[in-house]
């Protein structure tokens, strides 16, 4: 697969002379967390279907060697595993998104993402006074004003799964509603999802209208789109749905719902990050990127980090541009973190979410 921009369906007097776009600067490796939503949005484009075209030819063999290269190729220990695991943290939707919801769960979670490690492990790694910790707390929409109370004042963001989550199936008149009622509860991220039988069945201009409608209610709030890439089929899919919703405005693109039964994987993230780098080179606008479901380890989330820093920089390792949508991995993340500082490991229950 050509990361490249468009070259099929382009006639002479517009290809012109090669354009190459650099990928942003490098961002020194002490350089601050920001907590904001600090780029330029995207603006979205016209639905360019020769643009799609030229991005169709997806190598997944190529692909799943680039994974195992990147994963197999780093080893990252001691101090500097604990950095990037902290970095993790500061790159978490901590999320809940069970039947059994209430808000007093909401209010015990939003407690852990404003305090995410126990006292005894700040001191010990030295990190008194800083504020590391998730990005947002993402909640269904009738928890969002109870997560919007409790993060009052912290700087922590509140997301919102709207659009009939996890399907997707309703008209699209109740689906913006619910976009609406979650912005108006407070929610600045708003993360949607798109019908798959549109991407079946090649409905391009369909699914491009639905999500520009949906960035249209959205107003100020950011939008994070979700494929469900589990339910996509194939890595074109995945390739094709991903330049819809960035062409419509998305501000990330998200892989799963967490229920899909085939989550986040490493060989869809690299397509779809390879998708926002053409997207830019094309655009010169940053989209995010959040993987979500099934990465409940601090190994797989430094394999996540390791693929954006390697495909994208460093730019993409900061929160306005990588998220994981996570549940059980801080739990984990915090083990290891206890487990650097003493060469012990603790039980589960010792690091309680909510």
């Amino acid at each position: 697969m050509s990361s490249t921009i468009r070259e099929a369906g382009l006639s002479a007097d517009r290809l012109g002379a090669p354009k190459v776009t650099p990928l942003p600067a490098r961002t020194a490796a002490n350089a601050p967390v920001s907590q904001a939503h600090g780029i330029v949005r995207n603006p979205g484009m016209k639905l360019d279907l020769g643009f799609m075209e030229s991005m169709r030819s997806v190598n997944r063999s190529a692909l799943e060697r680039r994974v195992a290269s990147l994963t197999k190729r780093r080893s990252i220990k001691a101090d500097n595993q604990a950095a990037w695991l902290l970095r993790a943290v500061a790159c978490m939707d901590l999320t809940t998104l069970n039947s059994n919801d209430t808000d007093e769960r909401v209010r015990r979670l939003c407690a852990k993402a404003v305090n995410p490690f126990r006292r005894d492990i700040v001191e010990g790694l030295g990190i008194t006074g800083e504020k590391i910790r998730p990005a947002a707390v993402c909640v269904y929409h009738p928890f969002v004003a109870t997560a919007v109370d409790a993060l009052r004042g912290s700087g922590l963001h509140v997301a919102a799964v709207s659009t009939a989550f996890p399907h997707g199936l309703t008209p699209l008149s109740t689906r913006l509603q619910e976009i609406e009622a979650s912005v108006s509860d407070g929610a600045d991220e708003i993360d949607v999802v798109i019908p798959r039988g549109l991407v079946f069945g090649a409905k391009w201009q369909e699914l491009y209208n639905e999500i520009v409608a949906m960035r249209a209610a959205c107003g100020e709030a950011h939008l994070k789109v979700i494929l469900g890439t589990g339910d996509l089929a194939t890595l074109r899919n995945v390739m094709l749905a991903s330049m819809v919703a960035m062409m419509a405005g998305a501000d990330f693109i998200k892989t799963s719902t967490g229920k899909e039964s085939v989550n986040a994987t490493l060989p869809v993230g690299l397509a779809m990050v390879r998708a926002i780098r053409a997207y830019f080179e094309e655009t010169g606008y940053l989209i995010g990127f959040k993987p979500a479901g099934g990465i409940s380890t601090a190994k797989a989330s430094l394999d996540w980090l390791v693929l954006m820093k390697e495909e994208l920089g460093r730019r993409w390792l900061e929160p306005d541009l990588f998220r994981f949508g996570a549940s059980s991995l801080l739990t984990d993340i915090e083990r290891q973190l206890e487990h650097h500082l003493t060469g012990h490991y603790s039980a589960n229950h010792r690091h309680a979410m909510a």
